[in-house]
C-alpha cells in the first residue's frame, strides 16, 4: 500500500469526533480510508476490504491515534532473543515460551503507562515486533505462516518484574492495565520483505537502553505463528508479540525501572516510534484500608 505512489501507507485507528475509526497514517497524521461508518479495523482486515483507493490526501481534523487494533487476544513470547538469553543467564528454550497478556492492558501511542506502586515497584520495558494476524490460522505450516500476516507494528511488553517472578507465572505481572502499548500504526506485511532483518530500540528519557535486531530471534516470526496455530486458532486482528532483546532494566547492574515522569520510546525500524509517558497513579484508599 503506497501513498500516491511514493510513501508506504500505514494503517491504524484514530478517534475522530469522539468515535474510533480505521485510518491511513502518513507522517503520524490520520487520513480517511473512506470506509463505511461503524466498521472496525479488525472488520476491515477480516473482510479484506482495505484499499488505498479511498485514502484522502488531507489529514482528518481533530483526530488522535490510538491503539491500531483492539485484539481478540494478545499472544506473547518469552526468552526469544539470543542476546536476551545471554544477559539473563537463563537456559535457551527448546520451543517457544508462550504466555498471554490480557487485552485490557492495550493502550496506544502517547497514552500513559500507569503504575500502581501498591502492586509493583519494579516496572520494566521490552520493545517487541508485534505481528497483526490477517487471516484465520489453524495448524498452518511454517512455509505458509507469513501469508497469514496482515502487518507489523511496535509493541512494548511492559512488565512488573516483582509480580512476574514472585507469582510463579507471568500473566498478572504482564497484564496490568496499560502494560501493552501498541502502535503508532501498522505497516502492511508486503512492505516488510524480511521480518528477521529489523533493528529495534528502546529509549528512556532519550537514553538508548535497547539496541538490537530481529535477526537475534531464536524462533522467527514464521516459526512462532506455526507453533501457536498448531495449539490454538489465531484470528484476524490478533496480536502476537515476538519477544524482546537485551537491555531490560531488570538485568542491569544496578537494576533499573520506569519511574513517574519518564518517557519511554520503543522503535522498530521501518515501522515507527511508539512513545508513552509513565505516571504513578494514586492507590485506591478503599483497597489500601483492606
Amino acid at each position: 500500500m503506497r501513498f500516491y505512489g511514493t510513501e508506504i501507507i500505514r494503517i491504524g485507528t484514530a478517534v475522530v469526533g469522539g468515535v474510533e475509526q480505521p485510518v491511513a497514517v502518513h507522517n503520524d497524521e490520520a487520513h480517511s480510508l473512506g470506509l463505511p461508518a461503524g466498521i472496525t479495523l479488525i472488520d476491515a482486515i477480516a473482510s479484506g476490504s482495505l484499499s488505498v483507493a479511498g485514502v484522502s490526501p488531507a489529514p482528518l481534523p481533530d483526530s488522535r491515534l490510538v491503539a491500531p487494533v483492539r485484539p481478540g487476544k494478545v499472544v506473547a513470547i518469552g526468552l526469544n532473543y539470543l542476546d536476551h538469553i545471554r544477559e539473563t543467564g537463563l537456559e535457551r528454550p527448546k520451543q517457544p515460551l508462550v504466555f498471554a497478556k490480557f487485552t485490557t492492558s492495550v493502550i496506544g501511542p502517547d497514552e500513559p503507562i500507569e503504575i500502581d506502586r501498591r502492586l509493583t515497584r519494579r516496572v520494566d520495558w521490552e520493545v517487541e515486533l508485534a505481528v497483526i494476524i490477517g487471516r484465520r490460522m489453524r495448524r498452518v505450516p511454517v512455509h505458509e505462516a507469513l501469508d497469514h500476516v496482515f502487518g507489523y507494528t511496535v509493541g512494548n511488553d511492559i512488565s512488573a518484574r516483582d509480580l512476574q517472578f514472585g507469582d510463579g507465572q507471568w500473566t498478572r505481572g504482564k497484564s496490568l492495565d496499560t502494560f501493552c502499548p501498541l502502535g503508532p500504526a501498522i505497516v502492511p506485511a508486503d512492505a516488510i520483505p524480511d521480518p528477521q532483518a529489523l533493528r529495534l530500540f528502546t529509549r528512556v528519557n532519550g537514553e538508548t537502553v535497547q539496541d538490537s535486531s530481529t535477526s537475534e530471534m531464536i524462533f522467527g516470526v514464521a516459526e512462532l505463528l506455526a507453533f501457536c496455530s498448531d495449539a490454538f486458532t489465531l484470528e484476524p486482528g490478533d496480536v502476537v508479540m515476538t519477544g524482546t532483546p537485551w537491555g531490560c532494566g531488570e538485568f542491569m547492574d544496578p537494576k533499573r525501572g520506569l519511574n513517574d515522569g519518564d518517557v519511554v520510546e520503543a522503535e522498530v525500524e521501518g515501522i515507527g516510534i511508539l512513545r508513552n509517558p509513565v505516571v504513578d497513579v494514586p492507590a485506591d484508599p478503599i483497597l489500601v484500608e483492606r
